[in-house]
């Protein structure tokens, strides 16, 4: 009959220390191993590939903006780090980052669609179509007969939502709608192709817009009795409740009452 003894405890030490050794030396290779890879330079990225809406942004601006600010290999790029990197670039607004195997980085960009000027006139800031402003070089513009919006930081949003509500009615007169603005107040002031100032008074959207409408429904009426036409506005103001007073070219300032409902 054979009998098995337990093992004296220096020896289960013994075995265990030996195993706790073996695990970390192969935790120390492992870790050797990935560390020279990372710095290999097989692993070094040697092209971008960047697809998506271009216009703006060519390979000599993203080598000049984006490539100094690339750091590490493949392995160890911070690919959040990469997409700030695009993202400073001019024009764009928003990038994707993915690892392409071994070595290059493939990149999605969208680029900012200008819809309107930013700020006052001696600003250089634009407006893009998701009402966010964002700074370019003016000279790569498409188009420079865009309109110029302003108002409050924080505001753009609601800026652009207003102008393209409004921008409809004016445009059935025959009367474009260069400049709005949001003042600090809250009010809406705009500007006509024709330099008519047109004060549109406070209130939320359908407000503004309501009363604007009212007011371009009867301009031509009012001023064909003067013998002019729309385009001969020079100011009027909409913040009266039951009217709105007007200034003609070669007319006197008009107190003119709505019809009523």
């Amino acid at each position: 009959m054979k009998i098995s003894l337990p093992a004296p405890l220096d020896v289960k030490l013994m075995n265990l220390t030996a195993s706790v050794l073996f695990l970390a030396l192969a935790l120390l290779l492992v870790s050797a191993g990935v560390l020279w890879a990372s710095r290999h330079q097989l692993f070094a990225i040697r092209a971008i590939a960047v697809t998506g809406e271009v216009t703006h942004s060519n390979a000599v601006t993203l080598r000049a903006n984006v490539v100094p600010r690339l750091s590490g290999t493949f392995l160890t790029l911070d690919l959040t780090q990469a997409r700030k990197a695009f993202e400073s670039v001019p024009w764009v607004r928003q990038a994707v980052v993915h690892r392409d195997f071994p070595n290059r980085l493939r990149v999605q960009l969208q680029e900012h669609q200008a819809v309107a000027y930013w700020g006052a006139e001696s600003e250089s800031r634009l407006l893009n179509n998701f009402g966010e402003v964002f700074e370019a070089n003016l000279g790569e513009l498409e188009q420079d007969n865009l309109p110029r919006l302003n108002g409050p930081d924080g505001h753009s949003t609601q800026v652009l939502a207003m102008y393209q509500a409004l921008q409809p009615p004016f445009e059935l007169m025959d009367l474009g709608l260069e400049q709005l603005e949001l003042t600090p107040r809250g009010g809406w002031r705009a500007r006509l192709d024709t330099g008519a100032v047109i004060e549109l008074g406070g209130g939320l959207g359908p407000e503004v817009l309501a009363r604007t409408q009212r007011f371009l429904q009867t301009l031509t009426q009012v001023t064909s009795r003067y013998g002019r036409k729309p385009e001969a506005l020079e100011t009027a103001d909409l913040r009266h409740q039951d009217g709105y007073a007007i200034r003609l070219r070669g007319v006197s300032t008009l107190a003119v009452a709505l019809p009523k409902k």
